[in-house]
């Protein structure tokens, strides 16, 4: 008996680290492509009702609509980037300006208001003097490590930006083929998660696809109204370069720190350059702008997903710290399914309270038997 279990447990085990390193390879392979295949399928699952009504729209048409789809995807990378480069090319003889200003700048003596703000005014106000009563070498100095470090980082970040555009259109050459053949791709995972977990992982992998609508229809919309009408206000407002600030407001509502370090810099420059009453009304705009979010947000991922809202924030977070912008959907998803996993797990029946044979008998027994118990 011993010596045929051996055989059996050994192949068991070969069998396992096969398929390990199977796994192992496939993923190392595929390591390249997980990435933009992991932000196609998101926003795949997230845009697909969009695709559906494009579809309707344009008469059944998958082919049509899959192209309308790819196209718009494009134009995100594209618009953005034309915006950007125009507004620098425009503003070249300014930058330019301020660039050799530099040289001499003198920072100017802080405003009355400042140190009458509670707690910190006194604070700001004295360090603001300090500064403004530095030589423009002196100021320099202090700034140079940090201008320093900042170079580094933007030439880092310059040396990706190719890496980066290849992975956008590989997300988008993906995202294509997930659009011409979605029904065939969800079948085919539905049928991997019930084999896996039968009805559960099934349940499971469409509370994933909710859980991605709701983040993005929450994370995303809400980004999109919040810098917008933020761009808007620095646009009346007359602020320079309030396309680059839309769009770095934008990238900081995404990566929920909001549009706040925008809006208060650009505060202190309506309140210098235009006074108090253009100031204050700017203000008024940007607390709103920068606050209205939070009411916002929420209802957006509640409509998207049927989760505990905590629940989705916490995923939000986590996932963003875990693994950077993607982990906006990744976190949400997996705790999503963790919970209702455990959810489920835990409200399993007990062991009913029924009574077992033995007592059902004897009780049949005492009504007068089965023929009478019938």
């Amino acid at each position: 008996m011993q010596s045929n279990r051996s055989p059996e447990l050994a192949r068991t085990i070969f069998q396992l680290l096969a398929l390990g390193v199977l796994i192992a390879s496939s993923l190392w392979i595929l390591r390249p492509f997980l990435v933009a295949l992991t932000w196609a399928i998101t926003i795949a699952v997230a845009t697909w009702p969009l695709l559906v009504h494009a579809q309707a729209w344009l008469g059944g048409r998958r082919s049509l609509a899959v192209a309308v789809m790819t196209i718009t995807l494009l134009l995100i990378l594209v618009v953005p980037l034309y915006f950007g480069i125009t507004t620098i090319v425009d503003n070249t003889e300014e930058i330019v300006r301020w660039s050799k200003s530099l040289a001499t700048f003198a920072v100017p003596q802080p405003p009355a208001w400042l140190a009458a703000l509670p707690l910190v005014g006194p604070k700001l106000a004295a360090l603001w003097q300090q500064l403004a009563a530095s030589a423009p070498e002196d100021l320099a100095a202090r700034l140079a490590p940090y201008a320093r470090a900042f170079v580094l980082w933007f030439v880092g970040q310059v040396g990706s930006i190719g890496l980066l555009l290849v992975q956008f259109l590989l997300t988008v050459i993906i995202a294509a083929i997930l659009y011409t053949n979605g029904e065939t791709a969800a079948e085919v995972t539905n049928r991997f998660a019930r084999r896996l977990a039968g009805a559960r992982g099934e349940n499971a992998l469409h509370l994933a696809a909710q859980a991605i609508r709701g983040v993005a229809l929450g994370v995303i919309v809400t980004a999109i109204l919040q810098s917008g009408l933020a761009g808007i206000g620095l646009a009346v407002a007359g602020v320079p370069f309030a396309t680059i600030l839309t769009a770095l407001m934008f990238i900081l509502s995404v990566a929920q720190i909001g549009a706040g370090p925008v809006l208060i810099g650009a505060v202190i420059w309506v309140y210098t350059k235009s006074g108090a009453v253009w100031g204050t009304a700017f203000l008024v705009w940007a607390i709103f702008c920068a606050t209205f979010d939070n009411f916002l947000r929420p209802m957006l991922i509640k409509r998207g997903a049927d989760l505990p809202l905590l629940l989705i924030f916490t995923g939000v977070i986590g996932g963003l710290i875990a693994f950077g912008v993607i982990g906006l959907f990744i976190g949400p998803v997996v705790l999503a399914v963790a919970y209702t996993l455990l959810a489920d797990w835990v409200s399993e029946s007990e062991p009913s309270d029924e009574p077992t044979q033995s007592e059902s008998s004897f009780t049949v027994g005492e009504a007068g038997g089965p023929g009478d118990a019938s």
